[in-house]
């Protein structure tokens, strides 16, 4: 097992320096002026030079990589154009929002949506089945967004139950805090706990006519054991891969989420930050973002043996 661990870190390694490197260049090669930003409309071709070289745009590509990454060991990510605050500061202040959304979605999701496959699993073909499929495919096919304004409309603007927008941190007490949580949570969660209801149910179906199941049945076990115990467990592989896609999906539903219900989180700021070209930012943020995309996928690499041992060899 420790093998195992220490050949996925390692494959992890280059992985990281290919998307610091591709975000680099992304950056770079993309139209527009940083110095242009900063000095205004008016600035003069002496004013914008000054701040080329202040912020090293002025020297070759390699040599800004170079210095780029430097700055990235040590911890920094560089200075907001706008603001002139630094980027990993930002992110710490917004991190919370988006921190809080994204765990109790996939908390709610996986509660909901993995007995929803099962029980989809052991009554297929029948009406109960044919309700939650089709209920999936409906939270599959509406977007985000719009899921988003309909929760508004209905629970917010009609009944009047919950606010519109808006966030309120812990501290401020838990009834404000969750009261503002429950419609973004809800959006959001609704296409993964379709996603993953659909893969447990059809994962549930196959390890159903395996040998193994018919023999749990011959010794007398009953349902319940034999589709938590045998058959959940055995098809837990696939189930955990889309999850883990449903996490690393997360950071675009997030974007859109927070847009929608105004939360000061990493999707507000990502929308800020493109729509004044802040750069250091928006790089800072795209870094973020692919490093947990990537340590999701590690994650989920890392939990295949525990429920399949015949992975790590």
């Amino acid at each position: 097992m420790l093998a195992y661990v220490v050949r996925r870190l390692l494959a992890t390694l280059p992985v990281i320096v290919m998307v610091a490197v591709v975000v680099f260049a992304m950056l770079r090669l993309t139209p527009g002026d940083p110095a242009a930003i900063i000095a205004g409309n008016d600035a003069t071709a002496e004013q914008l030079q000054q701040i080329r070289q202040s912020m090293g745009l002025d020297k070759p590509i390699y040599q800004q990589l170079i210095q780029w990454i430097a700055q990235l060991l040590q911890g920094d990510l560089g200075v907001s154009l706008l603001s002139g605050t630094p980027v990993l500061g930002m992110i710490g202040d917004r991190m919370g929002p988006s921190l809080v959304l994204a765990i109790s979605t996939i908390t709610l999701t996986v509660i909901i949506a993995i007995p929803l496959g099962v029980t989809a699993a052991w009554r297929q073909g029948r009406l109960l089945d044919r309700a939650i499929m089709t209920l999936s495919v409906f939270g599959f096919s509406v977007p985000t967004f719009v899921i988003g304004y309909l929760l508004v409309y209905l629970f917010s603007i009609q009944m009047g139950w919950l606010p519109v927008q808006g966030y309120r941190p812990l501290s401020d007490g838990f009834g404000p805090f969750a009261e503002r949580l429950i419609l973004p949570v809800l959006a959001l969660s609704t296409v993964y706990i379709a996603l993953i209801a659909r893969i447990t149910r059809s994962s549930i179906i196959e390890v159903m006519g395996e040998d193994f199941i018919r023999t749990a049945r011959a010794k007398g076990a009953n349902e319940h054991v034999v589709l938590m115990r045998h058959a959940l467990r055995n098809a837990a592989v696939p189930i955990l891969t889309i999850i883990g896609i449903g996490m690393a999906s997360l950071i675009s539903g997030v974007v859109v989420t927070e847009s929608v219900f105004n939360l000061p989180g990493l999707g507000r700021l990502v929308v800020e930050a493109v729509l004044a070209r802040d750069y250091p930012v928006i790089q800072g943020l795209i870094l973020l973002f692919s490093f947990i995309y990537i340590m999701i996928n590690l994650a989920v690499d890392l939990l295949y043996p525990v429920f399949d041992p015949r992975i790590r060899y």
